[in-house]
């Protein structure tokens, strides 16, 4: 079966000579490869999936243990450690801030979806490269432009941004508020604004190269779930960014050209500030319409890898193909059209409340569909348990239980009793940021001999697995008790009132494994890079997967393909078909060679495929005998 011929063609945006010849800059820094710029995408994530990491650790240190001397962490950290060894007040709420921001924008964001949109989607649909190779070159370097400010803004005297990661107002548009509302959330802002440039330039060049660029035979119902979800990603991004860039701009205007569209009656030290017929309500707005988008920019992805890497080590087709499809399209309509349940206490109108609870509650809907459809995929599946299985298995482990806690949640009434908990904390650390960072590695352990052609320590890749699955469950499922008690997010100590006294030695425990699921991190690390190379040699499709990236060479240039680009035949998921050879067809194998494996409707489509295969080898003949 995988030794049948394969049909290939050239579509009219390649060229003659795919072959580029690169020094050494346009080859690893300004490249045009989107195999490159993923790399670059991805290394640049993990730079910052380190950093953010670091910053919950150091406040996890002092919610769990408020009363320990931090006097060693002077050399790290200066003036932000107290006279009495403590930590700095102020800094504290900088590093939420600075967390929140590194892990939700640069990391899941930027480091899942810039990396595998950019490195997959060529790849899988059959293209030479994006669209456009120079935007998406400037797409990477916005981003780093970015990553720059805002890693210069932890070094400055007044500190990082310190409002929150959703930096409302007027905290945020009051320079003399807090220490973290002067340079650093200057330089916040600027960084957002590049941050956002990248993320548009991305999105225009994938939803065009989606659309366009498909080899022949790659309808978009025989697409892989990883380019629909990188697709519908992209369209939610370019539909919601630039609303969040409104939202920047304003609070700009606000901070240094004295406008009020966020600012009314407000005092300072008993001093009254002249803004007024502002509403910080107009930002929250502004915000979330990013904010809950956002949620699904991050999970879909993650969700589009799951569902490859489930389907190829279940040795299955995935259950539900065109209900998978349907699914995130209803995801990607409701999630614009949810955001107020972020505001249930705004003030907001109770029916216009009720109204956003119940399109809440529908998004719940086709969430459950795909978790049910990977349920059902692993059901009797001849299951390979590679790394990436696993962590697929865990994002679908925390989809169920973090998405669960979601529909309390979407409960107005019971959220006006849980909004700013550590209720909502544990909740959204599972179904977004837990679920959406196993996704982002399960991509990196499946696609990584593909990325730079070796295999990734297997064992050490199961070790890394049970520390982090367990250790994210230990660190976020307590929360959810103290939530309930109602401790608030965002507080410095625990120490200051009775009620949450007796949460103490459960506060410490989700500190102590918070450390431990930190430190897990760099056995990912060292495998990652030490894999790099010296890592065992892979062979060109070491999973039998069906998709048509594995049929480049192991080390694919610029242009991905060395003659002609295949032509597809089949959807991607001919998996353990009866009466097949073996036990994966991949996509680029014509229907006229399988016919011991051939569905009634397929049969049907072989003589079809026949003339069309005769015609373009007449059509190539007739040309041949023109050149000469």
């Amino acid at each position: 079966m995988a030794t049948a011929s394969v049909a290939t063609h050239d579509t009219a945006h390649d060229h003659h000579d795919h072959e580029h010849h690169d020094n050494f800059v346009t080859k690893y820094i300004f490249s045009t490869d989107h195999k490159m710029i993923g790399k670059q995408f991805l290394l640049t994530g993990i730079f910052w999936a380190l950093i953010g990491g670091l910053l919950s650790v150091l406040f996890r240190l002092q919610l769990g243990f408020p009363d320990m001397n931090l006097e060693w962490l002077r050399p790290l950290l200066g003036g932000w450690i107290t006279e009495t060894g403590q930590l700095d007040q102020t800094f504290y709420l900088a590093l939420v801030t600075m967390h929140g921001t590194i892990m939700v924008f640069f990391v899941l964001t930027a480091g899942l979806s810039g990396t595998f949109s950019n490195f997959l989607i060529p790849l899988q649909i059959g293209a030479r490269d994006m669209a456009s190779g120079f935007m998406n070159m400037l797409s990477y370097w916005f981003f780093f432009i970015s990553s720059v400010i805002m890693f210069i803004s932890l070094f400055i005297k007044t500190g990082p941004a310190g409002g929150g990661w959703v930096v409302y107002p007027p905290l945020s548009a009051l320079e003399q508020a807090i220490p973290g509302s002067g340079l650093g959330m200057t330089l916040w802002l600027i960084a957002m604004t590049f941050f956002i440039a990248s993320s548009l330039l991305g999105g225009i060049n994938y939803i065009t190269t989606v659309i366009n660029l498909r080899t022949k035979g790659m309808s978009f119902s025989r697409l892989p779930l990883t380019i629909w979800a990188f697709f519908l990603t992209a369209v939610i991004g370019l539909l919601s960014f630039p609303v969040l860039f409104a939202a920047a701009l304003l609070l700009v205007f606000d901070r240094s050209f004295g406008t009020s569209f966020y600012l009314s009656d407000i005092y300072i030290g008993g001093e009254a500030l002249p803004n007024t017929g502002g509403s910080p309500v107009l930002y929250q707005h502004l915000f979330w319409f990013l904010g809950h988008p956002e949620v699904y920019i991050v999970l879909l992805p993650a969700l589009g890898i799951t569902s490859e890497v489930i389907a190829t080590n279940s040795r299955k087709p995935i259950f539900g193909y065109k209900a998978m499809i349907i699914s995130m399209l209803g995801i990607t309509i409701l999630s614009f059209i949810v955001w107020a349940h972020h505001m249930f206490v705004s003030g907001m109108n109770p029916f216009l409340g009720s109204i956003f609870m119940f399109l809440t509650l529908i998004i719940a809907i086709p969430s459950a569909v795909k978790v049910f459809n990977y349920l059902t995929t692993l059901w009797r599946g001849n299951l390979i348990f590679t790394p990436a299985m696993l962590f697929s298995i865990g994002l679908v482990s925390f989809f169920i239980s973090g998405g669960l806690t979601g529909i309390f949640l979407g409960n107005s009434a019971i959220d006006i009793q849980l909004h700013d908990t550590y209720f909502v904390v544990a909740h959204f650390h599972l179904v977004m940021g837990s679920a959406s960072f196993f996704g982002l590695v399960a991509g990196v352990y499946h696609w990584f001999p593909k990325m730079f052609g070796r295999m990734m320590d297997a064992r050490l890749g199961y070790v890394h697995f049970w520390l982090t699955f367990v250790g994210v469950y230990m660190v976020f499922f307590p929360m959810h008790y103290i939530g309930i008690a109602g401790f608030p997010r965002r507080y410095y100590s625990w120490t200051g009132f009775e009620f949450s006294n007796m949460y103490t030695d459960l506060n410490m425990f989700v500190s102590v494994a918070a450390i431990i699921t930190f430190a897990a991190q760099f056995i990912f690390l060292f495998n990652f890079f030490y894999s790099m190379y010296r890592g065992r040699k892979a062979t060109q499709n070491p999973w039998r997967s069906n998709t048509l990236e594995w049929t480049t060479p192991i080390h694919p240039g610029h242009g991905n393909w060395p003659g002609e680009i295949p032509t597809v035949y089949r959807w991607p998921y001919d998996y353990s078909k009866p009466g097949a050879k073996e036990d994966f067809i991949p996509q680029t194998v014509p229907l006229s060679a399988t016919p011991e494996s051939n569905l009634p409707h397929e049969q049907e489509l072989v003589k079809l495929e026949l003339e069309i295969m005769k015609e373009e080898s007449e059509a190539l003949v007739a040309n041949e005998a023109k050149e000469s």
